[in-house]
C-alpha cells in the first residue's frame, strides 16, 4: 500500500481463525491503522488481496465497498449519536424485528436499565461499551478495533479492556485490535502481530512474545528488553550472571535477552553492586553493576539493598539467545 512514493504497508500477511482475537502491536507510523483501514474498505491495496470469511473483498482490481463487507468498526472516538438514547445507538440500522438484540447486548455488557439514557449521561467506560455494542449488533463477520481504550484513564482502561475482551469471547467474535499499548495487547489477544515500518515482523502468542521472541526487534514489544553478551554451549550460556539456562539451544557468541523481572535476589548468587534504586509501588527497580555489565532488576520486594550496597542475584527464567547485534 502506497501514499505517493511512500510505502506504508508491504509484505503483511495475517490469517485470523474464527473467534480469534488478534492484536496488531506497533509504534505510531508503523502502518497498523493503514492495514486496518484497508481491511475495512477505506483504503485500496496496490498488491495482494484481502478475504473475509472466504470472500475476496480487495485486490488491486477488485474493491468491495466498506458497507458490503460485514465489518464492525470501533474507534477511540466513540462517535455515538448524541440525540439518540443508548438503545437507539445500539439498534441503529437494525431492522425492527431485531430489537430484541439490543436488550440481549445490554444484558451481556451489564448495562441493563441504561437503554433510555443519552450518551452525555454515561461515563467514558459506559460510552465505550455502547460503541462496541453498536458495532456488534448487526453480527459482523469481523470486528476491527482501532486504539479503543486510549481515551480512558489508567484504572478505567483495565476494567473496560477486560470487559470488552469477555464480551467479544462471549459472542464468539473474530476481532482485530490495533494498539500501540503492550499491556492492552498482552491482556486481551490470543495472538499478537508485531508491526514495524510497514511489515509484520512476528506473530506469536503473548506468552511466546514475552518468554521466547523469535526476533531481536520483536523482543522489545514483548516487554522491557536488555541484552548482555554470552557464550552459548547448547542448553546454557556463560555470561556476567554465570552459567544461565537458555530458552532455546544456541552455540557460540550471543546476546542474551534478560528482562528486568527475570532477575531475582539470590543469596550466594552473582554479586552485583546497586548503582541506583527506584521504588515504583508494585516493584522496586535496581540499576545493577556486575563487574562492568549493567542490568536493571525489577523485584516485588521493597526490602532490597540500597544504592552503594551489594546483593546476590540470579536468573529465574531462561535467557533468550540472539546472534550478536554486530552480526546482524
Amino acid at each position: 500500500m502506497h501514499y505517493g512514493s511512500f510505502r506504508a504497508v508491504h509484505d503483511a500477511t495475517l490469517t485470523l481463525a474464527p473467534g480469534e482475537l488478534l492484536a496488531i502491536l506497533g509504534r505510531s507510523g508503523s502502518g497498523k491503522t493503514t492495514l486496518l483501514r484497508a481491511i475495512a474498505g477505506f483504503e485500496r491495496v496496490s498488491a495482494g488481496e484481502i478475504a473475509i470469511a472466504g470472500e475476496v473483498v480487495e485486490t488491486p482490481r477488485r474493491h468491495v465497498p466498506a458497507h458490503r463487507r460485514s465489518v464492525g468498526l470501533v474507534f477511540q472516538e466513540y462517535a455515538l449519536f448524541p440525540n439518540l438514547t443508548v438503545a437507539g445507538n445500539i439498534g441503529y440500522g437494525l431492522p425492527r424485528g431485531e430489537r430484541g438484540r439490543v436488550e440481549e447486548l445490554l444484558r451481556l455488557a451489564h448495562l441493563e436499565g441504561l437503554g433510555r439514557r443519552y450518551p452525555h449521561q454515561l461515563s467514558g467506560g459506559q460510552q465505550q461499551r455502547v460503541a462496541l455494542l453498536r458495532s456488534l449488533a448487526p453480527r459482523p463477520r469481523v470486528l476491527l478495533l482501532d486504539e479503543p481504550f486510549s481515551n480512558l484513564d489508567a484504572g478505567l482502561r483495565v476494567q473496560v479492556r477486560d470487559e470488552v475482551a469477555a464480551l467479544l469471547r462471549a459472542q464468539g467474535m473474530t476481532a482485530l485490535l490495533v494498539t500501540h499499548d503492550r499491556a492492552d495487547a498482552m491482556a486481551v489477544a490470543d495472538r499478537i502481530a508485531v508491526m514495524e515500518a510497514g511489515e509484520i515482523i512476528e506473530v506469536a502468542t503473548p506468552r511466546a512474545l514475552y518468554f521466547a521472541p523469535a526476533t531481536r526487534l520483536a523482543a522489545g514489544y514483548g516487554g522491557d528488553a536488555q541484552f548482555i553478551p554470552g557464550e552459548g554451549d547448547g542448553a546454557a550460556a556463560r555470561s556476567a550472571l554465570g552459567a544461565v539456562p537458555l530458552a532455546r539451544p544456541f552455540r557460540g557468541a550471543c546476546d542474551l535477552l534478560i528482562r528486568p523481572e527475570w532477575l531475582v535476589p539470590r543469596p550466594g548468587g552473582v554479586e552485583a553492586r546497586v548503582v541506583a534504586r527506584r521504588f515504583e509501588g508494585a516493584v522496586t527497580r535496581l540499576d545493577l553493576d556486575l563487574g562492568g555489565t549493567r542490568l536493571v532488576m525489577a523485584a516485588a520486594s521493597a526490602a532490597l539493598a540500597g544504592a552503594g550496597e551489594s546483593l546476590g542475584v540470579g536468573l529465574a527464567v531462561p535467557a533468550v539467545p540472539f546472534p550478536p547485534a554486530r552480526a546482524g
